[in-house]
């Protein structure tokens, strides 16, 4: 069970294949590029991008087809989310969990957790600023 809160890795995750080679009868780097950019500018997060790749297209790792990362063609053509999408969805967990608290202020485990999603964003925050993916004037 991996654990949000902790700064440890977690157990669950996905697999990579296991040989990191693109299969032959895959599509060619350049037609893979050209999808990721138009489902970018269709304003689709690159989480989906990177299902609907393997799920459709049959790409199993873009990495490996390609030789760069989602972000980095996402970044080559300027379609980088100005928030970071984890951030963006902590952010957003965050709403729901004040909207919560504010119709039943009694519930302590919800406050709780607000907590520690709250400490989550602010590391989260820190480490984003100092990769330079955020700017040092932003707040939550």
């Amino acid at each position: 069970m991996a654990r949000m809160h902790t700064r440890k890795r977690g157990k669950s995750s996905s697999k990579h294949p296991v040989e990191r080679k693109h299969p032959q009868w895959g599509m060619e780097p350049a037609k893979i590029e050209k999808t990721i950019v138009k489902m970018a500018q269709e304003g689709k997060p690159a989480a989906m991008i990177g299902t609907i790749l393997r799920d459709s297209y049959g790409v199993p790792d873009i990495k490996a087809a390609t030789g760069k990362k989602l972000g980095t063609i996402l970044a080559e053509n300027d379609l980088r989310p100005e928030v970071p999408e984890d951030l963006d969805d902590l952010l957003a967990k965050r709403e729901t969990m004040r909207d919560h608290l504010s119709t039943n202020p009694r519930d302590i485990h919800n406050r709780r957790n607000l907590q520690l999603t709250e400490a989550k964003i602010r590391r989260l925050i820190k480490y984003y600023k100092r990769e330079g993916r955020l700017p040092e004037t932003f707040t939550f």
